[in-house]
């Protein structure tokens, strides 16, 4: 039978982990400052979806279609080499964050705009009736609510941005991807250096995960409290 022997280059290890930590810390940068961009801006976007006010409601659902219906590396291309041409964006990183905090809103809008309408309609219209205006009710009777169907897909939503910012090596982010693709060209050990970036990704995300599904259960519980 023929045998077959796995070799580890502890060598290339000791060489690249450094490099790869940084890529990580650069990855986990972005994402986060995506998301400080993506949440409040998805909450309006999503308030704005079931808005009274047709022309509000016409703007922000154009907003979410629109970018829904793009793709993300197209996104990050145009808003760098296209709007960086009219508007100074700061470099390639917050070009990316921007890009990232826009795309990403849109998929919160419809993450809050369903756990809005999931609210029966009653307990807005309870709320009315006991004097408050359109947004007292949806502050403090619709959106506490809401809020509770909505964090689990939110923090979902968080760990596809980790996995979509890895199209932001294309304007030269030095994330985990550009990180690896430059240490294939350095080294030409494609296996080794991809198989590394696939398990870094793996295992943040895996942790992120778990991290989401015991907030669901926790707010599962909550529920039937």
């Amino acid at each position: 039978m023929p045998h077959f022997e796995i070799v580890i280059d502890t060598e290339l290890i000791r060489q690249t982990w450094k490099l790869f930590a940084a890529g990580l810390w650069v990855t986990l940068r972005v994402s986060f400052f995506a998301l400080l961009i993506a949440v409040p801006l998805g909450v309006l976007l999503g308030l704005g979806r079931v808005a009274r006010n047709r022309v509000v409601r016409a703007v922000c659902t154009a907003y979410v279609e629109f970018v829904r219906g793009i793709p993300l590396i197209v996104l990050i291309l145009w808003i760098y080499f296209g709007v960086g041409n009219l508007v100074p964006l700061g470099g390639e990183e917050p070009a990316a964050i921007y890009t990232l905090g826009l795309f990403s809103a849109a998929f919160v809008a419809e993450i809050v705009r369903s756990g809005i309408q999931a609210v029966p309609r009653g307990q807005a219209e309870a709320a009315r009736s006991s004097g408050m205006t359109y947004l007292q009710s949806m502050r403090y009777v619709v959106l506490p609510q809401a809020l509770r169907t909505t964090l689990p897909p939110l923090a979902s939503q968080f760990i596809l941005l980790i996995k979509d910012s890895s199209l932001v090596s294309i304007i030269s982010v030095n994330d985990l991807t550009l990180v690896a693709k430059n240490l294939v060209a350095s080294t030409a050990k494609s296996m080794e250096i991809y198989t590394a970036l696939a398990v870094l990704y793996f295992a943040l995300t895996f942790v992120l995960a778990r991290l989401v599904r015991v907030l669901e259960k926790r707010f599962a519980q909550g529920g039937h409290t």
